[in-house]
Order: C-alpha cells, then sequence, then structure tokens
C-alpha cells in the first residue's frame, strides 16, 4: 500500500507539554532516526505511533503534550533501524509548540485524517508553517494520508492536490503514504519510505558540501 510522490520521481509515553530537555535528549541515543510526528489533532497520530510500537491497536486520548516512543523498522532498508518518534499534540493551542520538536529532527510524518475535507484546508496551513521554517528546511517530509478504511477517505493523488503539496517545491524530500492506523496498514511502508528519505538527504547534503563555492 503505497504511492511514490516524493520530488524526482526510547520508550514510554509522556505528558509533559514542555521542551526545555528534548534537544539535549534528541543527541542521546547516536545511529538513532529522529522523527516527529505531527498533523491536527484527531488525525490519529497517536494510535500511529502505538500501533508501530506494540503492533497492536490501542485505544487513545488526545495528547495534550507529547508521546515519546522508540520504535524498530521492520521492512525493506529499514529493517532493524530505530526512530525515535515524538508524537506531539495537535490542538490548536499546542501548535505553536511544535517548532521546539523539530529544530533537531530528521524527518517529519504529518498525519492527516484522509476523510475530514473540512480541515484538510487547515492541515495544509499547518503543513506550510511547519515546512517553511528555516530550521525545517530540508528536513524530509513523509505525509500520512490516514484512515484509507473509511468511506470516502482520498486517495494520495487527491491528498496531493488538496493539500498542494507539489507546492513546496525543491525545498523538501515528500511522500504521501496511504494507511490506517488501526490495522497498521501502510505504516510500515511509511518508515521505509521516510528512511529513504533522510538517507538521500544527507547524501545530498554532503554532495553540495563538497562542491567548490
Amino acid at each position: 500500500m503505497g504511492v511514490n510522490m516524493g520530488k524526482g520521481g526510547g520508550g514510554g509515553a509522556h505528558g509533559g507539554s514542555g521542551s526545555g530537555g528534548i534537544l539535549d535528549a534528541l543527541h542521546l541515543t547516536q545511529g538513532t532516526l529522529h522523527i516527529v510526528m505531527l498533523g491536527l489533532d484527531s488525525a490519529g497520530k497517536s494510535t500511529a505511533l502505538y500501533r508501530l510500537k506494540f503492533d497492536q491497536y490501542l485505544n487513545t486520548v488526545p495528547t495534550i503534550g507529547f508521546n515519546c516512543e522508540k520504535v524498530k523498522g521492520c521492512t525493506g532498508r529499514a529493517k532493524g533501524t530505530s526512530f525515535l518518534i515524538w508524537d506531539v499534540g495537535g490542538q490548536e493551542k499546542i501548535r505553536p509548540l511544535w517548532r521546539s520538536y523539530t529544530r533537531c529532527t530528521d524527518g517529519i510524518v504529518f498525519v492527516v485524517d484522509s476523510v475530514d475535507l473540512e480541515r484538510l484546508e487547515e492541515a495544509r496551513c499547518e503543513l506550510y508553517k511547519t515546512a517553511k521554517l528555516p530550521e525545517n528546511a530540508q528536513v524530509p517530509i513523509l505525509v500520512l494520508a490516514n484512515k484509507q478504511d473509511l468511506p470516502g477517505a482520498k486517495d494520495p493523488l487527491e491528498i496531493e492536490r488538496l493539500l498542494g503539496i507539489a507546492e513546496l517545491g525543491n525545498t523538501h524530500l515528500w511522500h504521501i503514504q496511504p494507511a490506517c492506523a488501526i490495522t497498521g496498514e501502510g505504516l510500515d511502508d511509511a518508515l521505509e519510505h521516510l528512511y529513504d528519505m533522510i538517507h538521500k538527504q544527507r547524501r545530498l547534503a554532503k554532495t553540495n558540501k563538497k562542491r567548490p563555492r
């Protein structure tokens, strides 16, 4: 389950909302990819996180602050790779804090409700705010088109159009992954695509650094 829409083709749940020690913690685990999971409230972020962590459906409550879990890739090139995923609350009053979590991240997962058309415009605005922050330049973005099991769910092509993903231009590698957080379908593929984009971005950065100015 997946459509390649990209450019060019710790454990334990936490309830705190402070970000004081977050940036320090981000650098503690060598060899681990640090991922921030964002999106509007009720998009299914925490459900996706705990399905990845425990491989089962857990009934979640709205996140006030953040959850943090370390998960391992299970398929393809990402198999065995550790991902430290910060799932940040999506309520409007919490969104200004997103910036604190994305400053030192390797990749961003932006979760959208594929059925809730009324809020896709709101999701688009928040995605753009995050993508356009100077510190997030070049950070790969994976859009998780969640709730694909529900009637009326929009497919990745439609999600791409509604979110205006192509308008991000050449500033980000990106991919749209259809998924169902409740069953887990599409989530392992999402991690594999994210892994690929992060390593591609690192190679690009290395190449650009070697070019004479």
